[in-house]
């Protein structure tokens, strides 16, 4: 029997854009991101007799050929989202006993589903993550507060999963909007968490965000090379945490000051500085390029992939989508959730 539109949960969460900052978040630095309403993962839950987790199309096991079986493994690599859910309720269940939070004992069936483009820097796990624990939420009564909810997604991630990340990307579609980061050192020893301001969106004036049609390598190469650097001392990559967490400092002040127009040379600083640093695919290297050589600023979004930058008027907004589309590369204006 099909269930009731009355029981039926759906809970959403949205692609997220890193402006300026990062990679500083899981190192103690300062960022700010904003959620594009464009993308998004959503859960669905409904009461049933069995628990059910139901495959998406990252899970399929049914293909047309051998060359299918390989395109999927380029969209969505050797692990679908299953295990995403999975985690999720793990931890979920977890933070409830630790808390002593009785839950009922009803069963439920959940998928999901996604549009938010794969390994491109937007952070389509997380948000697979964050719908869910919002709709666990609403199914058991639990209430978690913002701060601790983005802590407990991140764990999802990095202590269930092993996925190198930062705590960024959960705060960012947690919160949503255009949200300041600030992950002190003492704040987050002291309370688990950083300071966390929402701006007003308005503030952003003429940004783009594009993305490549073609999956990119994942966050996990990135992040490992530089937290072994990072833990091990290296003074360039010490140095360029408090470096990308002055930008970020900087580009805030410009945004409440209405200057936002005036905020892309600090854009284009936060990626040269990451590319002086680490290596860098010579396609997401030609993304950028290619952005900037109509006269946009461009930065990665997250890990490589996707980027976003700043255009000065929609003459310059034609000539970048002209110029990134013939590397397979989609353009757009962003929508601020």
């Amino acid at each position: 029997m099909a269930p009731s539109c009355d029981n039926i949960i759906r809970k959403r969460a949205y692609a997220r854009a890193g402006l300026v900052g990062n990679p500083s978040d899981g190192y103690f630095g300062k960022t700010l991101a904003f959620t594009l309403r464009d993308f998004y993962a959503e859960v669905v839950m409904y009461p049933s007799h069995y628990l059910e987790l139901l495959p998406g199309q990252r899970d399929r096991s049914i293909y047309s050929d051998l060359n299918s079986v390989v395109k999927s493994l380029q969209d969505y690599g050797y692990y679908g989202g299953i295990r995403l859910l999975q985690a999720s309720l793990k931890r979920f269940l977890e933070h409830c006993k630790t808390h002593e939070i009785v839950l009922h004992g009803r069963n439920f069936s959940m998928r999901y589903f996604t549009n938010i483009p794969s390994h491109v820097g937007m952070a389509g796990s997380s948000a697979i993550i964050t719908a869910c624990l919002r709709a666990l939420m609403e199914f058991y009564g639990v209430e978690i507060h913002k701060a601790p909810l983005a802590n407990l997604i991140l764990s999802v991630e990095t202590e269930e999963l092993g996925i190198g990340a930062g705590l960024q990307d959960r705060v960012a579609q947690v919160y949503q909007g255009l949200t300041y980061m600030d992950f002190n050192r003492e704040l987050m020893e002291h309370r688990g968490y950083g300071r966390y301001e929402c701006l007003e969106p308005a503030m952003l004036k003429n940004v783009y965000v594009a993305y490549k049609c073609t999956p990119s390598e994942g966050s996990e190469v990135f992040h490992n090379d530089l937290r072994a650097r990072y833990d091990g001392g290296e003074p360039s990559v010490v140095d360029a945490m408090s470096q990308w967490a002055a930008m970020a400092e900087q580009v805030r002040s410009l945004l409440q000051q209405g200057e936002g127009m005036a905020i892309g040379p600090l854009l284009d600083a936060n990626f040269d500085l990451r590319r002086s640093l680490c290596r860098i695919h010579p396609d997401n290297i030609a993304m950028v390029e290619g952005a900037r050589s109509v006269g946009a600023s461009a930065k990665f979004t997250g890990s490589g992939g996707a980027i976003i930058g700043l255009y000065s008027d929609e003459s310059m907004f034609t000539s970048l989508t002209k110029a990134l589309s013939s590397q397979g590369v989609s353009v757009l204006k962003p929508t601020v959730v």
